[in-house]
C-alpha cells in the first residue's frame, strides 16, 4: 500500500465518500466525518494507508488555499477595522491561554520550560477546523467569524517567534549550559541580519502591494483575455503558491502569506473567478488534512493513559473556552457570538504539532510527553464538531440573538404604515412609498444596518418584528398596513401569524420566498404578497427574448402574459396544495395551456413577406 500511490489515493477518496455524507446526514458535520475516515483507514484501523505524516504535509496546502480565499473576501480597510480585535482578543488570547496552561502544567509537576512550551503549543487553534466550520455556517463575514479570523492571524504570526524561542527554553539546569545559551543568544542579537528582519518584512509587504497592482492584475487580465480557462486556473494556483513561498522564505507562516496575497487582490475585478477556480482544490485538500489528523491518533498511547489524556484535553479546551468567552465579553459581543467564537477556537491546532515536534527535536520535552500531547492535540480537534453540535441542539434554541444584543428602541410618533425589515427588499418598497408622500415606521433587527442607513438620513428603529410588545409600541393596532420585508421564510410566517392573531384588522403585505411559501401566507389570510425572485426573473426573460431577436413589444407582451398566467395558477393551485397528485397534474396542464396560448399570441408573418410557394 505504501508504494502504490494510486491505491492510497483511491482509499482516501473512497473513505471520504463513504463516511462524510453519513456524518453530514446525522448532523455531525463534515469535519467529524473526515476524522472518522482517517481513523478507519489509518494504522490503528484497517491499516489501508500508513503514512499519515506525508498525507498531512500535502493536505496542509488546503489550509494555505483557504486563507487565500478568506483574504479575497476582505478589503484592506476591513483589516484595519479589525485591529482592535487583533490586539485585544488575538494577542491577549495567546498570552493568557499560555500563562494559565503553563501554571496548570507546573502544578502537575512539569518543569518550567516544558510548561511554557506546552502552553504555547496548546494556545494555538486549528485554522482548518475553525474557518471550515465558520464557512459551513456562513458566518465568515459575521462578528464571530471576523473575531475568529483575527485570533488565527495573530497565531500565524506568532509561530515563528515561538519556534525561535524553543532552543532557549530547552536550556538544561546546569549553570554552564545556561551561560552557553545566554552567550549564543547575545551573539544572535548582535547579528545585523537578524535586526534587518522587520525591515525586510515591511519591504516585502510594500513590494507585494506594488506587484499586485502593477504586475499581477495586468497579468490576470492578459490570461483572462486569452480565454484559456485552465491557464487562468494555473495562474490562480501559482499566485497562492508564490505568496506562500515568499512568507516561508522570510521565516513566516505560508498561510499568512497566502492570506495577505488574497487581501491585496480583494478589490480586483478577477476576484470571483479566482475564487471559483481555487475552491475545489481547497475543499479536497482540507478533507485530506482532517483525514491525516484522524490517522495520526496513536490509540496505543490513548489505551495506555486514557485518564491522563482525557484530563489534558478537557483541561486545555475548557481553559481556552473560558479565556475567549471573557475576552469577547469585553468587546460586548452577543452571548451567542461569544460562545460560538470560544467553541470554534477551543481546539489545539496544526501548529501545535509543529511546535511540539520542534521542541522534542531540540530536547526540550521527552518523547513520552510528546506522544501524549500529540494525541491530546488530535483528540481536541474531534471535540470541536461535537461541541458545535451540542451548541446547535442545546444552547442555540435557548438564545435569541435578536433579544439580548440590544434593547428595542423607543418608537416615537408611530405612522399609519409599519415596515418590518429594512434590507434590500424593504428599502425598495419603502422608497416607492416615500416617493408618493407616505410616512412609515421602519424597524430592523440588524444594528450594523441601522447605523449604516442613519448616515444617509434614514431613521430606522431597532427591534425584533416578531415580538408582540414591539408591534404594540410601533402602533400596529392603529396602523392601516404592515409590510413584512424581513428575510427567512419561518420568520416571515411567524410575524404574519402574530399580526393575524393580535391585530386581525390590519392589512398585511408580505415578502414571499417561493410558491410554497406564498401558499402558506395565503393560508394565514395574507392577500398582498410578492415572490422575491418572480418579477426579476420575468424581467430578465423579457430582456433575453429581445437579445434573441424578438421585438421589445413582443417580449413585454410575453412577459406580462406569463406573469398573469402564473399568478392565476398560484391562486388556482392553492386549493389542491396538500394533494400532490392533483397539484402536479394542475401544474403540468397549466404549463401546456400557457405554451399553446403564447404560440397563438405570436404575430404571424405578413403574406407579402412570405416565401412564394414552389410550383412543380
Amino acid at each position: 500500500m505504501e508504494n502504490n500511490i494510486l491505491l492510497a489515493i483511491f482509499v482516501l477518496l473512497a473513505a471520504s465518500v463513504a463516511l462524510v455524507p453519513l456524518a453530514k446526514a446525522a448532523g455531525l458535520g463534515t469535519v467529524l466525518g473526515y476524522l472518522a475516515a482517517g481513523v478507519l483507514i489509518g494504522p490503528y484501523g484497517l491499516r489501508l494507508v500508513a503514512d499519515s505524516e506525508t498525507t498531512r504535509h500535502v493536505a496542509e496546502f488546503g489550509i494555505v488555499m483557504m486563507l487565500f480565499l478568506i483574504g479575497l473576501d476582505l478589503q484592506p480597510s476591513e483589516i484595519w477595522r479589525m485591529r482592535h480585535k487583533v490586539l485585544g482578543v488575538g494577542v491577549m488570547q495567546l498570552v493568557l491561554t499560555t500563562a494559565i496552561i503553563a501554571v496548570a502544567m507546573l502544578a502537575a509537576g512539569f518543569a518550567f520550560n516544558v510548561a511554557i512550551i506546552v502552553g504555547l503549543a496548546l494556545s494555538m487553534s486549528s485554522t482548518a477546523i475553525a474557518m471550515q466550520s465558520a464557512q459551513q455556517r456562513d458566518i465568515t463575514r459575521s462578528d464571530s467569524g471576523r473575531t475568529s479570523l483575527a485570533v488565527l492571524l495573530v497565531q500565524d504570526v506568532a509561530v515563528i517567534p515561538i519556534l525561535a524561542a524553543i532552543p532557549l527554553l530547552a536550556i538544561a539546569a546546569s549553570p554552564s549550559e545556561v551561560n552557553q545559551e545566554i552567550e549564543q543568544a547575545v551573539q544572535v542579537m548582535d547579528t545585523p541580519s537578524d535586526w534587518l528582519l522587520p525591515l525586510t518584512l515591511i519591504g516585502a509587504f510594500l513590494a507585494a502591494i506594488v506587484l499586485g497592482r502593477y504586475l499581477v492584475r495586468p497579468l490576470l487580465g492578459y490570461v483572462a483575455r486569452t480565454g484559456v480557462r485552465e491557464a487562468f486556473t494555473a495562474l490562480g494556483l501559482a499566485l497562492v503558491v508564490g505568496a506562500a513561498l515568499l512568507t516561508q522564505y522570510l521565516g513566516l507562516s505560508p498561510a499568512l502569506g497566502a492570506f495577505i496575497g488574497g487581501v491585496l487582490l480583494a478589490d480586483s475585478e478577477y476576484r470571483h473567478e479566482l475564487e471559483s477556480n481555487i475552491e475545489p482544490f481547497k475543499g479536497l485538500l482540507l478533507g485530506l488534512f482532517f483525514i491525516s489528523v484522524g490517522m495520526s491518533i496513536a490509540f496505543s498511547v490513548l489505551v495506555t493513559e486514557p485518564l491522563r489524556i482525557l484530563a489534558i484535553v478537557l483541561g486545555f479546551v475548557g481553559i481556552k473556552i473560558a479565556v475567549l468567552f471573557v475576552l469577547t465579553s469585553i468587546f460586548r459581543m452577543h452571548l451567542a457570538d461569544r460562545l460560538l467564537v470560544a467553541i470554534l477556537l477551543s481546539q489545539a491546532g496544526e501548529f501545535a504539532f509543529v511546535i511540539l515536534q520542534f521542541a522534542q527535536s531540540a530536547g526540550a520535552i521527552a518523547a513520552a510527553d510528546y506522544d501524549v500531547m500529540s494525541v491530546a492535540v488530535a483528540l481536541s480537534m474531534i471535540t470541536t464538531p461535537l461541541l458545535l453540535l451540542a451548541f446547535d441542539r442545546l444552547v442555540a434554541p435557548q438564545l435569541d440573538a435578536r433579544h439580548d444584543a440590544r434593547p428595542s428602541d423607543a418608537i416615537d410618533h408611530p405612522r399609519n404604515i409599519v415596515v418590518l425589515g429594512y434590507g434590500r427588499f424593504g428599502q425598495i418598497v419603502t422608497r416607492m412609498l416615500r416617493a408618493q408622500g407616505f410616512e412609515m415606521t421602519l424597524i430592523d433587527d440588524d444594528p450594523a444596518q441601522i447605523d449604516l442607513v442613519r448616515k444617509f438620513g434614514v431613521k430606522v428603529f431597532y427591534g425584533d418584528g416578531s415580538r408582540v410588545d414591539l408591534l404594540h409600541s410601533a402602533g400596529v393596532a392603529q396602523a392601516e398596513l404592515v409590510v413584512i420585508a424581513v428575510g427567512g421564510s419561518d420568520r416571515i410566517l411567524a410575524i404574519a401569524r402574530n399580526i393575524r392573531r393580535h391585530f386581525p384588522q390590519v392589512q398585511i403585505a408580505a415578502r414571499a420566498i417561493d410558491r410554497g411559501h406564498a401558499h402558506e401566507l395565503m393560508a394565514l389570510g395574507v392577500e398582498v404578497f410578492e415572490r422575491e425572485t418572480f418579477l426579476s426573473a420575468i424581467s430578465l426573460g423579457a430582456k433575453v427574448l429581445v437579445k434573441l431577436g424578438r421585438s421589445p413589444d413582443e417580449a413585454e407582451r410575453t412577459a406580462r402574459a406569463f406573469e398573469t398566467h402564473d399568478n392565476q395558477l398560484l391562486q388556482d393551485s392553492f386549493a389542491v396544495r396538500d394533494d400532490e397528485d392533483a397539484y402536479v397534474g394542475m401544474v403540468r396542464s397549466s404549463m401546456g395551456l400557457l405554451n399553446d396560448a403564447m404560440r397563438a399570441d405570436r404575430p404571424t408573418i405578413p403574406v407579402d413577406n412570405a416565401e412564394p410557394k414552389r410550383t412543380e
